[in-house]
């Protein structure tokens, strides 16, 4: 056996920066770039560039932009832009904080439509998902909601405005009810009604329990449906369809060791408060233990992933704040 030259390896190893790569199981790109600057103890990441904005005292608005290789291998996103939006305490949110909340994703959508389209070229909305399974109905109930365009222009041009633009929606359903892949039923859409942009909703995962139903991410990369919780599908992008794609992703499910691992970090917390921690108990806080927990917690062959009893309101929430936002950045 011919082993390496130690003094090589040593330098090479030296002369580049090794990182810690992470299993990251979530979809947001605003995660990604936190757990990789803790596990590797950065304060910027090589090709992400990130911002923040305060929009009042219950939403944040944070734009991570993927600049070049380095960064879309740390995060494992490609390159391009990727807008989230917090809202707090969505679940009792009242039609005010709805209304303006839309108007947000509105402003943030409409910004990055722009820089794809006019205002004048075909549309086409997609929404991905399952209407029948509550955390995944969130792309066919918008779907419900959005006012399409496009065959009234075709067929009744005398009862729109002049210059509106032709949107069409469809929710393909998923492979397990339909026996195709999604990107395979939107190849065939895109070939026979050519639109220049599709704009895709979809839910996420996350790896933070505060994120359900409470954040909405916006990309011009396109979508992998499944790839947070590890059922990964087709990409639904510019290099399978041959036209941009937008998408917009809300996070409806954790994985439990995501829940269990947030919940420790809860009880250290009150320990902490009682002056009751350690010196282990402070390293296993500063720590990620969500692959320790998901080791703790293997039930065989099932991962198990998680979703609030709340999840109904929520989705009706964000079904109304995501429609609106489209409608208005759109038409």
């Amino acid at each position: 056996i011919k082993l390496p030259n130690l003094e090589i390896l040593t330098k090479s190893i030296l002369e580049e920066e090794v990182f810690f790569m992470y299993n990251f199981r979530t979809d947001l790109a605003l995660e990604r770039r936190d757990i990789y600057q803790k596990a590797n103890k950065l304060n910027q990441i090589d090709g992400v560039e990130s911002t923040e904005e305060e929009i009042n005292d219950n939403i944040k608005v944070s734009r991570v932009k993927i600049t070049n290789s380095k960064g879309e291998e740390a995060l494992g996103k490609p390159i391009g832009t990727y807008v989230t939006i917090d809202v707090k305490k969505l679940k009792m949110a009242g039609e005010e904080e709805i209304q303006k909340t839309s108007e947000v994703l509105t402003d943030e959508l409409k910004k990055i439509v722009e820089m794809h389209v006019n205002n004048q070229e075909d549309i086409l909305i997609v929404g991905l998902g399952n209407i029948y399974v509550t955390p995944d109905a969130l792309g066919p109930k918008v779907i419900n909601e959005i006012d399409v365009t496009r065959h009234i222009i075709k067929y009744l041009p005398q009862y729109v405005d002049e210059g509106t633009r032709p949107v069409s929606a469809i929710s393909p359903g998923v492979l397990g009810t339909t026996g195709i892949e999604t990107v395979e039923i939107l190849k065939g859409i895109v070939e026979n009604i050519h639109p220049k942009l599709l704009i895709v909703i979809d839910a996420l995962a996350s790896r933070s329990i505060e994120r359900i139903s409470s954040t909405i991410q916006i990309s011009d990369t396109g979508i992998v449906p499944g790839a947070g919780v590890g059922n990964t599908r087709e990409e639904i992008s510019e290099n399978s369809l041959g036209i941009p794609v937008v998408s917009i992703g809300i996070p409806t499910v954790v994985e439990l060791a995501t829940l269990v691992s947030d919940g420790i970090d809860i009880f250290i917390d009150r320990l902490q408060e009682k002056a009751e921690s350690n010196e282990y108990l402070n390293k296993l806080q500063q720590n990620d233990k969500y692959e320790e927990v998901k080791e703790a917690l293997n039930v065989g062959d099932y991962n198990m992933i998680v979703t609030p009893k709340e999840i109904d309101d929520l989705i009706e929430n964000m079904k109304d704040i995501v429609a609106r936002g489209i409608n208005f950045a759109v038409n």
